[in-house]
């Protein structure tokens, strides 16, 4: 198994090989634990985390393209995994401060609006994600985007513009 390439192992995996994805999940774990680890900075959560992120990879591995770099894929959702798990956190600790403060039925309708938002996120198109995910989480301008992905600065701006649009319209329909 050493000396192949990780589309190889993929491919041999979806043919009926377990070893190969055996493979694949022993050369990435401690990268994707080091890698959610810095992100997070809770052994706990970054181990769960880590957990996700191969169980995602594992349901969708046959819809990998081959032609792409499969590190390069498994980091992305590793990375998703972690604003997923962070925007959770985030949400969970604004519950508890309403509770603790007693806040009105207002600020519900905030997070109902939130929980909202990030759902009808989930829904578009990866390429979408990436650039909402890279332009409002990582704080990256499209140029930045641009190098990160390897596209375009038209294509990146075109995305993001979509994609906001793609909002726009999923959640007027709610």
């Amino acid at each position: 198994m050493m000396g192949k390439t990780d589309q190889q192992l993929v491919a041999e995996y979806l043919r009926g090989d377990e070893k190969s994805l055996e493979v694949l999940i022993k050369k990435y774990l401690g990268q994707i634990y080091s890698f959610t680890y810095k992100r997070i900075g809770n052994t706990q959560e970054a181990e769960d985390i880590t957990q996700e992120t191969f169980m995602k990879a594992w349901r969708s591995l046959k819809k990998f393209d081959n032609r792409k770099e499969f590190r390069n894929w498994i980091f992305s959702i590793a990375r998703n995994t972690c604003i997923d798990s962070l925007r959770r956190k985030k949400t969970l600790l604004y519950l508890e401060t309403i509770k603790e403060r007693g806040e009105n039925d207002k600020n519900l309708e905030q997070i109902d609006i939130a929980q909202l938002l990030s759902s009808t996120t989930k829904r578009l198109i990866p390429q979408y994600q990436t650039v909402l995910s890279s332009y409002y989480y990582d704080n990256l301008n499209f140029r930045e985007i641009s190098e990160k992905t390897g596209e375009s600065i038209n294509t990146v701006k075109s995305r993001f513009r979509r994609a906001i649009l793609e909002l726009r319209k999923s959640i007027s329909e709610n």
